[in-house]
C-alpha cells in the first residue's frame, strides 16, 4: 500500500472575502492540501488552474462527454488527475478509468453547496474501490467530520475533504489532527490485516 492519510479543508466553507488568509490559516493548522470547488465547465478551467499552481485537478465523470481527453489534458498541464462521482453514479461507471487516474472521489453529498448531511450509504463504493484498486488514493467529500470520519476511514478512504467541520471549528488544528489520526489508524489496521 502506497497511499497515506491526507486532510484537505474545503475553501467553499471559508470566509471568501479573506480567502488568502483562510488558506494560510488552514495550512498552518495542519492541512495536507486545500480543496477548491469549481461548479461549472471542467474543460475550460484546466489551464487556468494549472497556471495558478494547483497540483491536482479533479473533475466529475458526469460533467464531461469525453473523460479520456480531459484526463490527457490534465496530465499534459502537469497536474495529477482526480475523477469524482455523484451519489447517483455507480462506482462501476468510474472503474474503467481507475488505472488512468491518481485519485477517485466518492461524493458523500449531492455536489453544489456545503452543510449537507453525510450519506453513509456511499461507503460501499469506497470499500469496493479500495478492494479493486488497493493503491489508489480515494477521497470522500461532503458532510465529513468527527462524527463520520470513522466510517470513511474503515471503508478505505485516505483523502478527506472537510468543509464546515474544519473551517467552521473554533479549533481547526484539533479537528484536522483527529481526522488524520483516525485515517492513519485505519490504514495501519488494513496493513496488518493483509
Amino acid at each position: 500500500m502506497v497511499y497515506t492519510a491526507k486532510i484537505g479543508p474545503s475553501v467553499l466553507s471559508s470566509d471568501l472575502s479573506q480567502l488568502g488568509r483562510e488558506c494560510e490559516r488552514m495550512m498552518e493548522c495542519g492541512a495536507d492540501y486545500l480543496h477548491l470547488d469549481v461548479m461549472d465547465g471542467p474543460e475550460q478551467w484546466v489551464k487556468p488552474i494549472a497556471a495558478a499552481g494547483a497540483n491536482q485537478y479533479t473533475f466529475h465523470l458526469e460533467a464531461t462527454t469525453n473523460p479520456g481527453n480531459l484526463i490527457k489534458e490534465i496530465r499534459e498541464s502537469g497536474m495529477k488527475v482526480g475523477l469524482a462521482i455523484k451519489p447517483g453514479t455507480t462506482v462501476e461507471e468510474l472503474a474503467p478509468w481507475a488505472r488512468q487516474i491518481d485519485m477517485a472521489l466518492v461524493m458523500t453529498v449531492e455536489p453544489g453547496f456545503g452543510g449537507q448531511t453525510f450519506m453513509e450509504d456511499m461507503m460501499p463504493k469506497v470499500s469496493w474501490l479500495r478492494s479493486q484498486f488497493p493503491s489508489l488514493d480515494i477521497e470522500v467529500d461532503g458532510g465529513v467530520g468527527p462524527d463520520s470520519i470513522h466510517k470513511c476511514a474503515e471503508a478505505g478512504a485516505n483523502m478527506i475533504v472537510s468543509g464546515s467541520a474544519v473551517v467552521g471549528s473554533d479549533d481547526p488544528r484539533s479537528v484536522i489532527a483527529l481526522l488524520k489520526n483516525v485515517v492513519i489508524e485505519a490504514i495501519q489496521k488494513r496493513s496488518l490485516d493483509r
